[in-house]
């Protein structure tokens, strides 16, 4: 008998469909498996992990277990999917062969392990091999199983130190900062290796931009030949001053060159994310990628490399478009030759790219615009670079004009998510002098810095090691999730105003991100076989002790508290009512629509819908049926 152990239900049974003819689909224990007579196969999907680590139970009362007994405590491992783990001892019994067929990532292949041990409980002697395969395709899936390989025990041992590591990050701040405050229960204040370094550039961000102070300037403008030329100035006086005294300038230089824009590098986790979040959720558009890769739609979509490795035959994936919703971008790359960009080259998956070709209606339309993101991107990768006329002119007086027309739009015409507009001047001969038509001042003022995106964040956090491409997209939804962040751009709360101030005061260096990207560092090295694992996490063992023995509990509580006391105030002035469900606040809110929704948001999720136009005034009248502020449009 054979077992082939996949990461998802869904890849379970595709894998099947492309290696067997008489697949049968069997349940055992509510699990579904995927069974052929004629080859004595069993398919069965897990659920990625089946498994967690936790510490014993008599470690869980928060108010009488020490902070420092977290650090000295054994490891437990809990069963999450009871019943796939049962399947897996009642046909590991009978099987001679497992092979491993989940996602090749350091996950993955924790994944797999942990499936195999399972096995291995009840069946000791049971031979194993690794398959290893970036696309569910036909192809891609029969060369994997001609080719298997052993499993990369290293890559495996790299996972397991990181749910160790950061369970006890986790766990021992979490508590640290949460009973120094006193809140336990559902009232928990959550820190993290990731999280709190992840939201300290946010909080920072965010002072940045309240602490900035606008200064005006002004530019002095001339209209000459239908354009305008500028000039800077800090006082309005100056500027004034000199445009008086203009009917004509002459020009001193005009310069027109053909600039290349070169076309994007293929598409990394990272470099995808961003993308996407212009439209959609990072976790959302990262779900949807995984279903479409588990289709056989796109190629595996975590990966680091921007490069397309050679194997890959790049023009046959191009003429796969060719008569679909995307045969006119096909026909453009093709007529100008197949030339990929390159980026950076990693030992992992290649770039995400599409696999096969799927129409409209075959996908609903969140899972259509992230595909046709990818496509579009693929083929803008192998397609021509842009051609700018680019002109510039500087008049006497220090005036100033730029212009830029597209003279080719290479791949501009495929991909249409960067937005860019051309700017029309005329040309110009140095010595002549032109007629000021029109002249005037415009009051501008500095402008802060912006508001980090959740695309922007996600490559700020890749840049400075926070987190890995699996896990970034994760971190921020926790954060969203624990009601530190709130919009899109990101905008902390009063409460992850609270809790960094706290940190940073008490503890900083469990913010920095320096700690934390040190240990991805030793995940590699791990994953590689240059570190063991065991002095990766007593590292961490250390690192924390040394935490506990310089906090002050109380001075670190007594920071959380004011803050949060002065997130209360802050939302009670801005009340409405008290919500029926929970007790909680009543807030007028803004999201894609505004509405009236309660301040203990997620955890209670009562709402009313307001009027989207007109400008609403809360009122002192109260109203006698609910309790709630009456709202008035105006």
């Amino acid at each position: 008998m054979w077992l082939i152990v996949a990461e998802k239900d869904k890849s379970a049974r595709r894998i099947a469909k492309i290696l067997f003819k008489d697949v049968e689909v069997l349940k055992r224990n509510g699990v579904k498996l995927y069974f052929s007579p004629s080859n004595k196969a069993f398919v069965l999907g897990l659920k990625g992990h089946i498994v967690e680590y936790d510490f014993p139970d008599e470690l869980n009362d928060w108010r009488r277990t020490r902070l420092e007994d977290l650090l000295r405590a054994r490891f437990v491992v809990k069963v999450t999917e009871r019943d796939i783990v049962k399947t897996l001892i009642e046909i590991g019994r009978d099987v001679d062969r497992v092979t491993i067929a989940t996602d090749y990532d350091r996950e993955g292949e924790f994944i797999g392990f942990t499936a195999l041990k399972v096995v291995r409980k009840v069946n000791p002697s049971v031979k194993v091999e690794r398959v290893v395969f970036s696309a569910l395709t036909p192809r891609d899936i029969r060369d994997a199983f001609k080719n298997p390989r052993d499993l990369d025990l290293n890559l495996a041992k790299s996972a397991e130190v990181r749910h160790k590591v950061d369970l006890l990050w986790g766990a021992v701040l979490t508590r640290l900062l949460s009973i120094s405050a006193n809140r336990f229960g559902r009232e928990f204040l959550s820190v993290g290796r990731v999280q709190s370094p992840t939201l300290r550039l946010i909080v920072e961000r965010e002072d940045q931009i309240r602490s900035f102070k606008s200064k005006y300037y002004y530019n002095a403008l001339i209209n000459v030949k239908g354009i305008y030329a500028k000039r800077r100035f800090e006082d309005e006086d100056s500027a004034r001053s000199l445009l008086s005294s203009i009917e004509s300038v002459r020009v001193l230089r005009f310069e027109r060159d053909v600039v290349v824009e070169r076309k994007p590098i293929p598409f990394n986790t990272t470099e995808f994310l961003k993308e996407a979040s212009k439209f959609m959720k990072p976790d959302k558009a990262m779900r949807i990628a995984e279903s479409l890769y588990m289709d056989g739609y796109i190629s595996y979509p975590r990966t680091d490399n921007t490069a397309y490795p050679k194997t890959l035959n790049l023009k046959n994936l191009v003429e796969m478009f060719l008569g679909s919703e995307f045969g006119e971008f096909a026909e453009f790359v093709l007529k100008h030759g197949v030339e990929p960009s390159r980026g950076k080259e990693t030992k992992d998956h290649p770039p995400i790219h599409p696999t096969s070709v799927a129409s409209k209606g075959d996908l609903n339309r969140d899972e259509w615009k992230i595909y046709e993101l990818v496509v579009k991107r693929f083929l803008a990768t192998l397609s021509p670079n842009a051609k700018w006329e680019v002109k510039r002119v500087e008049f006497e007086h220090g005036f100033k004009a730029f212009g830029k027309v597209l003279l080719f739009e290479g791949w501009r015409f495929v991909y249409d998510y960067s937005k860019t507009e051309e700017i029309h001047i005329p040309d110009f001969k140095v010595g002549e002098v032109v007629v000021v038509e029109e002249k005037g001042v415009r009051r501008e003022k500095t402008k802060p810095p912006s508001r980090y995106t959740t695309g922007k964040l996600i490559k700020v956090m890749e840049r400075l090691g926070l987190g890995t491409k699996s896990t970034r997209h994760e971190i921020i939804k926790k954060l969203y999730d624990r009601n530190y962040i709130r919009g899109d751009p990101i905008k902390p709360t009063n409460l992850a105003f609270a809790v960094i101030n706290a940190l940073k005061d008490c503890v900083e260096v469990v913010t920095l991100p320096d700690m934390t990207a040190k240990l991805e560092e030793d995940m590699s090295a791990i994953a590689e076989g240059r570190m063991n694992e065991r002095d990766v996490l007593m590292g961490s063992v250390r690192f924390l002790g040394r935490v506990l023995k310089g906090v002050d509990m109380a001075k670190l509580g007594e920071i959380v508290k004011e803050g949060i006391e002065r997130d209360r105030e802050e939302i009670e002035k801005k009340s409405v009512g008290v919500c029926p469900e929970c007790g909680g606040v009543l807030l007028v809110k803004r999201g894609k629509k505004r509405f009236v929704g309660c301040s203990s948001y997620p955890k209670c999720r009562f709402s009313v819908p307001l009027p989207q136009r007109g400008r609403l005034i809360v009122t002192s009248k109260v109203c006698d049926v609910h309790g709630v502020k009456i709202l008035r449009v105006v």
